[in-house]
């Protein structure tokens, strides 16, 4: 009897970690994008010729009922900014228009929970890993050395 609550506890507890991270369940419709830099280094693609490190996690908040995105650096002392003008859908996809005076920020367009990059859009460029490999190389664990977007 002990043996088969021990499989369940281990089976929810394996079943929460991978959700936690793959970002699959977060706060009040918020999707963060966990940046990389790559130190001592240039890029090539997708992969860090130097050392990949972990970078800047960017917090985007969407709201269906208002039409507009919230946005800021974790952990930052940059103000954070908001786009008025959207189009969401939910918070993986949503669209907005540039705001003017507003702080400089990765993206103004989400698809499928991912960044998506513009040309001509005033946007910080970045390159961007998985929740946990960000985690992993925040721990100062440095095996990893291709971004996944």
């Amino acid at each position: 009897m002990f043996a088969k609550w021990a499989i369940v506890v281990v089976v929810v507890v394996a079943l929460g970690i991978a959700l936690w991270g793959s970002d699959k369940i977060t706060y009040e419709g918020e999707r963060t994008v966990y940046t990389v830099r790559c130190e001592q280094g240039d890029w090539e693609g997708l992969a860090c010729k130097g050392k990949m490190v972990a970078g800047d996690r960017y917090r985007f908040r969407a709201s269906v009922s208002k039409q507009e995105v919230l946005y800021w650096v974790v952990g930052s002392s940059q103000p954070s900014g908001k786009f008025n003008k959207c189009k969401v859908k939910d918070r993986g996809n949503w669209e907005c228009d540039e705001a003017a005076a507003q702080p400089a920020t990765i993206t103004k367009v989400m698809v499928n929970g991912r960044p998506k990059r513009e040309d001509g859009y005033n946007s910080i460029p970045f390159k961007a890993v998985p929740k946990w490999v960000w985690w992993v190389l925040d721990a100062g664990v440095h095996i990893y050395t291709k971004a996944g977007y």
